[in-house]
């Protein structure tokens, strides 16, 4: 099968950052085949785009997509995480709970033009299977931690389940294994040290971990180990090429030229780091020292939301707000981030992040139909600060569409929603049960 877009407004998204105007995208099977001025080649469907944006998908590199299940629960008790979410966790997470969650976060994600996401949960390999049955791309992360999780009652176990994930989607072509020690301190270094070394036993295996985000952190850090999250993490030779650290909030100069040195990558989580009021991670700073970031929702509990539309604007402003000026992260900038870098930091951009001949055929459609869009002096602009989620109109991944016209093609909408529904009656019953007390 072949397709041809043509008259789009072609953002290849390549490190020039060019606009095509008048452009064409050309799909051969799952891979490009060419993009460029002009209506391009002959093809089994040609689509005329009548002026629309054609994109790589987005790419999301933190999330934990079953907890789309959580979305808005407890937002405005100081101690929810204790009083509802770890108690709920451990009595419903299972692997049914997490496919569930799963399905309406790949909804989400289709109808939002991201193709792909990195994981950090429990039960991964139902996430890695219902990413890999609705077409998208993903990264999954088989979290590893000390606070009880609901899918490993120890360490040796979490290994294990993390093991037969990396069998199970070994040379899958969209889903891709990972170990995520959850933080410094749910693992300390005896775990961290164990995931350096399991994981260099395992290349194509990658490393997810929460990363200099908290204030606690940093002060169980200097108490317990006389340093801070990313010297704790360097003594267990976990800084190693290729990390995904998110959040990384409280970074000093000297620690941002490490992870630089180290080859270490970040997922940027602007709003959900401002709704939880812990801070504004150096994402300028990071970037100039040469550490690739990209833009991340986190999960839908604590972002609520798993729409990189959503996060664009914080992503520039809170820059801006650092520098005192409007000059700070361009919107240019951050459309690379959510595509081009976002796949550097998943280790995917010799697949997938630009719209180039030979990369998988992961893009998106967004209309240009809505009033607020216009008038439009600079499309990155436009796109960062006036697109939503609503005007994306088609996905594809792999060739494959996922969603023609907003209709979604690979997950069946009804039920994602009807089943999600059934399990947040049983949390609201279980959180009534715990306020009465």
């Amino acid at each position: 099968m072949t397709t041809t877009i043509r008259n789009a407004t072609v953002l290849p998204c390549t490190p020039e950052m060019p606009v095509i105007a008048g452009g064409h995208v050309s799909v051969d099977g799952a891979r490009i085949a060419s993009v460029g001025p002009g209506p391009g080649p002959e093809a089994d469907e040609v689509i005329d785009a009548d002026g629309d944006v054609v994109m790589p998908g987005m790419v999301n590199p933190h999330a934990h997509l079953p907890m789309t299940l959580f979305r808005g629960l407890g937002e405005d008790v100081d101690d929810r995480l204790f009083r509802y979410v770890l108690p709920l966790e451990r009595r419903f997470v299972t692997p049914a709970m997490v496919r569930i969650g799963t399905t309406l976060a790949a909804l989400e994600m289709i109808r939002g033009g991201v193709t792909c996401a990195a994981d950090m949960y429990y039960f991964e390999a139902e996430v890695g299977r219902v990413l890999d049955a609705a077409g998208l791309r993903g990264v999954v992360g088989q979290t590893l931690a000390d606070f009880d999780p609901p899918d490993h009652a120890s360490m040796d176990e979490g290994f294990a389940l993390t093991a037969a994930l990396a069998d199970e989607f070994a040379g899958h072509d969209r889903i891709v294994a990972s170990i995520a020690p959850h933080a410094p301190y749910s693992t300390d270094i005896p775990v961290m040290a164990r995931v350096a070394d399991w994981a260099a036993a395992r290349p194509e295996v990658r490393v997810q971990i929460h990363l200099a985000e908290m204030t606690s952190e940093m002060e169980w850090a200097d108490r317990t180990h006389g340093c801070r999250p990313v010297a704790v993490v360097d003594r267990a030779g976990l800084l190693i090429p290729g990390l995904i650290a998110a959040h990384c909030l409280y970074l000093s100069e000297a620690e941002i030229a490490r992870l630089a040195e180290a080859d270490v990558r970040v997922a940027h989580n602007a709003r959900s780091n401002a709704k939880a009021g812990r801070g504004i991670a150096p994402v300028a700073a990071l970037r100039a020292a040469g550490v690739p970031v990209g833009i991340a929702t986190d999960g839908p509990m604590s972002g609520n939301t798993l729409d990189l539309f959503a996060q664009f604007a914080p992503v520039s402003m809170f820059q801006k707000l650092l520098g005192r000026s409007r000059g700070p992260m361009p919107a240019v900038d951050v459309i690379a981030m959510a595509t081009r870098e976002g796949a550097e930091v998943l280790g995917l951009s010799d697949r997938i992040g630009t719209l180039e001949p030979d990369r998988s055929a992961d893009l998106i459609r967004i209309g240009l139909g809505a009033p607020r869009l216009h008038p439009v002096y600079d499309i990155y602009a436009t796109l960062v600060f006036a697109a939503m989620p609503d005007d994306v109109t088609d996905t594809m991944v792999a060739g494959r569409w996922l969603m023609r016209d907003r209709q979604v093609l690979s997950v069946e909408p009804k039920k994602a929603l009807r089943d999600a529904g059934q399990i947040a009656a049983s949390f609201r019953a279980e959180m009534a049960r715990i306020d009465a007390g």
